[in-house]
């Protein structure tokens, strides 16, 4: 291996005892390990962050193989290399059968990939497929329903850091003098990296660089750790899965009030440099998750948001920390979105009808209408401000769609109305 290439790659296991992580699929019985070791190799789709292994793990089933291993990469590849190697199928070289890996799928356009599947539903083109992105969002449905998918997770601290260690090792070896990292080093590259064991060699392979003085040792120091390491450990791609998540993470500490997580969630979204998907969540968090149990609420945080609109980053962190602490510990109800949730549910089932005479805009009868006469009641002119009459449409009446929340604030309204109206519950007319 040449050493001017990154040392992640001249360091690549060449068994799976020498994988770093992904126990749950390659541990001993596991799964994927006892397919491995079978010698009959399924199609199969890897899914899962960058730097995790599975480059690697489809390496080394390609090498206790006897197919004809062809690699491809989505974001390179093009319909003529998918033909060239449609075209080794039945050759010499390919007796065994050719093992397509093909890394990045979900950058191949749908004919792309249609254009693999007549080879491997006969059996002549065996298809190990990876991506970072949900394939069951991006790779073709025909594919997958022939495929079998292994999820790869990121790599655990205390895996990356023994890693560390040994490529701290390899690297001595290579450089032919010792390399002594000072306390915490490893620890910190591990933590650094967020699951990424690429980036964590990368990361001490960077670190022995910038540390040598040409001495007859190598002292890698923590301050240049930290400065090799700063942000590393974000995963974030404004477009991919992980976007999504954050938000989700994000939103759901709120609703579940838990400010601690919510704030964390916060920081990767602003560190990120995201502040529109933080604002925007938070806004709606504060009316969906709190809504009526602190309606006050609502223009707070939209005054928050604006704020921190107005100042932009950093300093946006300051008023979106008050706003989500505020959101987190608030009282909670999500009375109004079930409601309006009923509503929508119910307009798109066609349960709908004309407006009640009363309500209309227009002050006139037909010659076709019998009681002419709009009939309103201005609620105004009657005590407490309300009289019976009729809004929902015919076909809608008796319907409820709002029950009050159990929160202080909604429960004061419906004893309010229960006693306006005097009927029990609080249930509108």
């Amino acid at each position: 291996m040449c050493l001017t290439s990154p040392l992640a790659d001249r360091i690549r296991p060449g068994t799976l005892e020498e994988v770093v992580g992904q126990k749950h699929i390659l541990g001993q019985g596991k799964a994927l390990r006892k397919i491995i070791e079978s010698g009959h190799i399924p199609n199969m789709v890897f899914y899962g962050p960058s730097g995790v292994g599975k480059t690697t793990v489809a390496s080394i089933i390609a090498k206790n193989t006897d197919m004809l291993l062809v690699k491809l990469n989505g974001t390179t590849a093009s319909t003529a290399d998918i033909k060239d190697a449609v075209a080794r199928i039945g050759t010499f070289e390919s007796m065994n059968g050719i093992l397509l890996y093909l890394d990045e799928i979900q950058y191949f356009n749908k004919k792309q990939q249609q254009t693999l599947l007549e080879f491997i539903e006969n059996g002549s083109i065996t298809l190990i497929a990876s991506t970072t992105e949900n394939p069951y969002f991006y790779v073709y449905n025909a594919i997958l329903s022939r495929s079998t998918v292994f999820e790869f997770k990121p790599v655990e601290q205390g895996e990356i850091e023994k890693a560390v260690g040994r490529a701290f090792s390899i690297l001595s070896e290579e450089q032919g003098r010792k390399i002594l990292s000072e306390e915490g080093v490893c620890r910190h590259i591990s933590l650094a990296c967020g699951g990424d064991v690429r980036k964590a060699m990368n990361a001490a392979e960077l670190c022995t660089l910038s540390c040598d003085s040409g001495g007859e040792t190598i002292s890698v120091t923590l301050e240049s750790a930290k400065e090799l390491t700063q942000r590393s450990a974000m995963r974030y791609d404004k477009g991919g899965d992980e976007h999504y998540d954050i938000l989700s993470a994000y939103q759901k500490s709120m609703r579940g009030s838990d400010p601690d997580a919510a704030l964390h969630y916060l920081g990767r979204l602003l560190e990120a440099g995201d502040l529109p998907s933080a604002c925007r969540r938070l806004m709606v968090c504060a009316c969906e998750d709190v809504g009526l149990a602190w309606p006050q609420i609502i223009p707070i945080v939209k005054a928050a948001v604006d704020a921190a609109l107005m100042v932009g980053l950093p300093e946006a962190q300051i008023p979106l920390a008050d706003a989500v602490i505020l959101v987190s510990t608030a009282p909670k109800s999500n009375s109004g979105a079930e409601a309006i949730g009923r509503v929508m549910a119910d307009l798109k089932a066609g349960k709908t009808g004309p407006i009640p005479r009363n309500l209309q805009n227009r002050h006139y009868d037909g010659d076709d209408v019998e009681r002419k006469g709009q009939f309103y009641e201005y609620p105004h002119a009657f005590p407490n401000h309300w009289i019976s009459q009729q809004y929902l449409p015919d076909a809608l009446l008796g319907t409820t769609y709002y029950e009050y929340g159990d929160n202080k604030s909604e429960q004061s309204f419906a004893a309010y109305w229960e006693k306006i109206k005097n009927k029990p519950g609080g249930t509108t007319v």
